[in-house]
C-alpha cells in the first residue's frame, strides 16, 4: 500500500505537468494594439511593423503586436485618449500631440530652426534632454519609449512660397500646436488645425490652401497631387514619441518588458536611419510627377524666413521653457553651432 501511494506521489507531479504543459502551450499571447496615422509605407510605419517583427521573435510568440495603419483605428486627435483609456496598448504621434495633454514642453521640436541639423537633434533626443521630456508624460498614465526620426519640413500650396510675403492670407493647416499657430501667424498666414487624415480632402476642396509636412507624409498621402508647389525649407522638423499605456506596461512581466525594451531599441535605429532616405526618395518621386514644381531656397530667401521665424522662439519662451529652449541651443553649440 505504501508502495502504491509512494509512487503515486511521484508520477502526480509529472502528471499534472503532462498536463499543465498544453494549457501553457494554449495560453493567449499579450496583445499590444500599435495604432498610428500615417500610411505603412512611411518611415513611421516601417518602423511600426519592424517593431511588430522583433518584439514577437523576441517573446517567442508570448507577445502579438496589431498595427492599425493610416488612421484605420483612431485619427490623430483621438488617438491619445484611446491609449490613457486603455483602447490601444501603444502610439507613436508627433510631438504636437503632447501640448494640448499638458505636457507643453513637447512642443519645443515645432519651434523653427531650433534644430540646425540631424547630429544636433540626436543629441537631445538620445540624451538626457529627450529622457527628461519622457518622464513627464508619466503623471498623465504614459510611458515614453523612444523618440522616431521622421524628417525636416516642407511647404505646400497652389502658388510658390519664396519669399515671406507669399505667405499672406494663405489657409494653412497645421496640427494642434500653439507654436505651429504662431510660427504662421508670423509669416502671415492663418493657421488652420485639421486631423491628419482630413488634410488631403481639406487641401482637395480649398478648405486650406496648403500645409507643411515631410516630403514622405506629403507623398505617401497623396496631397501633392492636390498641390501645384512645394518649397524645400527645411524650417521645422516632425518626429514621434512611440508611447504606451503606462497601467498596461506596469502590468506585464518584467522578462517581458525586457525583451520589448530590446525590440524597441533595434526598431528605433531602423527607424533614425531609414528616415533620410525615405524622405528623399518621396521628393525625388514627387518631382517626377511632374505635377507639382518644387522650389529650394536660396540663402538669402532663408535668411529672410529665419528672420521672420526667430521671434516665435521668444514669444513660446513661457510655454516651452526658456530653459529647455537654451539647452538645446547648448547641445548645438557644442557641436560649434550657433543657433
Amino acid at each position: 500500500m505504501k508502495t502504491r501511494l509512494l509512487a503515486t506521489a511521484l508520477a502526480l507531479p509529472l502528471v499534472l505537468a503532462l498536463h499543465a504543459a498544453p494549457l501553457m502551450a494554449q495560453q493567449a499571447p499579450i496583445v499590444i494594439k500599435f495604432s498610428h496615422v500615417v500610411t505603412s509605407n512611411t518611415p513611421k510605419g516601417k518602423a511600426a511593423d519592424r517593431f511588430k517583427e522583433l518584439a514577437e521573435k523576441a517573446t517567442h510568440g508570448r507577445v502579438k503586436v496589431e498595427v492599425y495603419p493610416n488612421s484605420t483605428l483612431y485619427k490623430d486627435k483621438e488617438e491619445v485618449e484611446a491609449l490613457q483609456l486603455g483602447a490601444v496598448q501603444m502610439l507613436a504621434p508627433s510631438m504636437a500631440k503632447f501640448g494640448p495633454l499638458g505636457a507643453k514642453e513637447f512642443e519645443v521640436f515645432d519651434l523653427p530652426y531650433i534644430f540646425p541639423n540631424r547630429a544636433v537633434l540626436s543629441r537631445v533626443t538620445e540624451g538626457p534632454i529627450g529622457q527628461g521630456l519622457l518622464k513627464k508624460l508619466e503623471p498623465k498614465g504614459i510611458i515614453g519609449l523612444a523618440f522616431w526620426d521622421n524628417g525636416f519640413k516642407v511647404m505646400t500650396a497652389n502658388r510658390p512660397m519664396h519669399k515671406v510675403a507669399d505667405f499672406k492670407g494663405l489657409k494653412m493647416r497645421i496640427q494642434s500646436s500653439k507654436v505651429l499657430d504662431e510660427q504662421f501667424r508670423a509669416l502671415g498666414a492663418n493657421p488652420q488645425v485639421l486631423a491628419f487624415s482630413d488634410v488631403y480632402q481639406a487641401l482637395q476642396t480649398g478648405v486650406v490652401d496648403g500645409s507643411e509636412n515631410t516630403s514622405s507624409n506629403i507623398y505617401t498621402q497623396k496631397m501633392n497631387e492636390v498641390q501645384s508647389n512645394l518649397t524645400v525649407s527645411d524650417h521645422g522638423y516632425i518626429g514621434y514619441a512611440v508611447i504606451v499605456n503606462k497601467k498596461f506596461w506596469d502590468s506585464l512581466p518584467a522578462d517581458i518588458r525586457t525583451q520589448l525594451e530590446g525590440a524597441m531599441k533595434e526598431a528605433t535605429r531602423y527607424a533614425n536611419v531609414i528616415a533620410q532616405k525615405e524622405n528623399d526618395d518621396a521628393l525625388a518621386a514627387i518631382k517626377a510627377t511632374g505635377k507639382t514644381n518644387v522650389y529650394y531656397l536660396t540663402e538669402q530667401e532663408k535668411l529672410e524666413w529665419r528672420r521672420a521665424l526667430m521671434p516665435v522662439r521668444k514669444a513660446m519662451e513661457a510655454r516651452v521653457g526658456k530653459a529647455l529652449i537654451e539647452s538645446i541651443d547648448k547641445e548645438s553649440a557644442a557641436l560649434g553651432i550657433k543657433n
